[in-house]
């Protein structure tokens, strides 16, 4: 988990790094907090990733909405005028 306190540990090695330099167990101090930030981040993005909703699992048209929430009327054999050309309307129902 990424915490304040960690990127500011990152941060004062980095500093200290340009200045004076490292000791080697600073060195090693500055790669395990690296890993571990970036670790964190690795986390974050595969949670986020894993929380992404297809609309086009749900049935929707290329409009964005779904079958059920659409209320424009069309002539038969007409695009609607969202631009949906979806086809997954019976031909005798006059609701798109």
């Amino acid at each position: 988990m990424i915490t304040k306190e960690l990127v500011e540990r990152i941060n004062a090695l980095a500093r200290k790094q340009r200045t004076a330099g490292l000791t080697p167990e600073e060195k090693e101090e500055q790669h395990r907090l690296r890993r571990q930030y970036l670790k964190g981040i690795r986390g974050q993005v595969i949670n986020a990733l894993n929380n992404i909703k297809f609309v086009e699992d749900e049935g929707s048209c290329s409009c964005g909405q779904s079958h059920r929430q659409h209320t424009h009327r069309l002539p038969r054999g007409k695009q609607g005028s969202c631009g949906c050309n979806c086809h997954q309307h019976e031909p005798k129902d006059p609701i798109h």
